[in-house]
């Protein structure tokens, strides 16, 4: 079992469907009709044609470039194709996501191992095994969208984050960031963690040499006991060679180990650390920053952070959008959030702390109120699209009655403090607050509801929730298989006509 069984078993199962959907669906669907003729127009060397309805950067073009340039020689032997621009077809195109789905379950395999390298080789097996079936993952490794590409190199980015090679990690940063743009909101929260981790090695180190030289001056009294001219004489050479920086030591390690555990004292310790390494966290992080910097001019040389169709993807204040991340999260790993366990833990923290409790609940609801109050929006691609499956949660469910959208406001608050407590276990407080606001950054601004947008965030949460529990990825694992199941089946065999649109429409995430 390992990297090499999870790459066998998701290859060989992703392969002979992408076979059948290139089979019924040979011709480019929603997205791909703008994705598709671009690559093509680069596969023939045409890199200065651009379609204006496309919002994001190429990189997914030079991915795929690559991809079929290993694959060309291959197909010229076998007379499959006669120049490289027939190689670029829809099926081939697509194929690069089915890679790159595979690539990206062996990322998920190496994380888990990183995170617990405790856990039994065969459980991270089945549990990157059961995280490669995530429906909104799963079903676009099969259409030339960004998707798949996004998440693999975000993926990739961490995980040499989490492994210290900060510089490789920003030049993948870089190439996310030419996937999809808002990946530089990810790339800043692998700084961020980088940071964090970066604080505590430093504070171990710190408290370390602190304890080392208090118990050499012990030692040094303990045998000197018999004179004691020789200790003082000892202390005023100390005084005399510049023992003010070990005394500086000994009280910022004295702050760091009687610093609260909460946020603030976090918060406090990494500015305390950071401000005394500040040279060593500039150099090590400078790769992020630059990457950062370059972002902000392209920004600013554009004009705005999408690259096409600016007019129907501005920039909105959708804090709407933040609960409905939680809520589909939570659905999406109801064995943990929504158990009796949880519940029970939830009631547990309430007797213990009832009023502190019973604030961040009531200031919790408020914001969620006013969200869907003032800041829930109504795109008019959701309301005018019956082809993807949020416009009929919009019509059935959160607008079917007015006060619905209301009523499910408790449920999305329960769904981030379970994501919270969670992630707290096993996190650090200032990581759970950095990835809130990775989630806040990246969701809010984005008008449109579409639950593909919330694959990274997804990801990177349930990869830091420690679920021991075999029972949960059992159900969550049959969850993922049957939503699959039922989308796939929607998409191949229940076509239907559209009035503003010739051809054959399809439904989709």
């Amino acid at each position: 079992m390992g990297r090499l069984a999870v790459a066998s078993i998701v290859f060989l199962c992703l392969t002979p469907i992408s076979i059948l959907v290139n089979r019924i669906v040979p011709d480019p669907y929603m997205d791909e009709i703008f994705h598709v003729p671009q690559a093509q127009q680069y596969c023939r060397g045409n890199f200065r044609s651009w379609d204006p309805m496309i919002t994001t950067p190429p990189g997914l073009y030079f991915v795929s470039l690559a991809y079929v340039a290993s694959l060309f020689p291959g197909l010229v032997y076998l007379q499959e194709v006669s120049s490289f621009f027939d190689a670029c077809s829809t099926s081939i195109l697509r194929f690069t996501n089915v890679v790159l789905a595979v690539i990206c379950s062996i990322l998920v395999y190496e994380i888990i191992r990183h995170l617990r390298p405790s856990l039994d080789d065969k459980k991270a097996t089945f549990h990157a095994l059961v995280l490669s079936l995530y429906p909104l993952h799963w079903f676009f490794s099969y259409l030339y969208y960004t998707d798949v590409a996004s998440l693999t190199a975000v993926l990739a980015m961490y995980l040499l984050t989490l492994k210290k090679k900060y510089l490789f990690s920003s030049l993948l940063g870089a190439i996310s960031v030419l996937i999809r743009q808002t990946n530089i909101i990810w790339m800043l929260f692998a700084a961020c963690t980088g940071v964090i981790e970066f604080t505590q090695c430093h504070q171990k180190d710190d408290v370390e040499a602190d304890d080392y030289s208090k118990s050499k001056e012990k030692d040094v009294m303990s045998v000197n006991s018999r004179g004691l001219s020789m200790i003082s004489n000892l202390r005023k050479r100390r005084v005399n060679n510049g023992v003010k920086s070990r005394n500086d030591l000994t009280s910022r390690s004295s702050v760091l180990m009687t610093s609260s555990t909460g946020l603030l004292g976090e918060v406090r310790d990494i500015i305390v650390i950071s401000w005394h390494h500040l040279w060593e966290l500039l150099v090590t992080f400078s790769p992020f920053f630059m990457v950062f910097v370059a972002f902000v001019a392209f920004v600013y040389w554009n004009g705005s952070i999408v690259l096409g169709a600016k007019d129907a993807h501005a920039v909105s204040p959708h804090f709407a959008q933040l609960l409905y991340y939680s809520m589909v999260s939570g659905l999406f790993m109801f064995p943990v959030h929504f158990s009796l366990r949880q519940a029970a833990l939830f009631f547990q923290q309430f007797r213990m702390n009832k009023r502190l409790i019973t604030f961040n609940w009531f200031m919790a609801l408020a914001v969620g109120f006013l969200s869907v109050k003032y800041f829930s929006i109504a795109h008019p691609y959701l309301l005018a699209d019956n082809r993807h499956y949020p416009f009929y949660l919009w019509r059935k469910v959160i607008n079917y009655h007015w006060s619905t959208k209301y009523l499910m406001v408790p449920l999305y608050i329960y769904s981030w403090f379970s994501i919270f407590s969670n992630l707290a276990k096993n996190q650090k407080k200032t990581w759970v607050l950095v990835y809130f606001l990775a989630c806040a950054a990246t969701l809010i601004p984005t008008p449109l509801i579409e639950f593909r947008y919330y694959t990274i965030p997804f990801y990177l949460m349930i990869l830091h929730i420690d679920i021991n529990d075999n029972k949960s990825w059992l159900l969550m694992g049959t969850l993922y298989l049957s939503v699959n199941c039922f989308t796939m089946f929607m998409f191949l065999f229940r076509p239907f006509s559209w009035k503003h649109e010739a051809g054959t429409q399809r439904f989709i995430w």
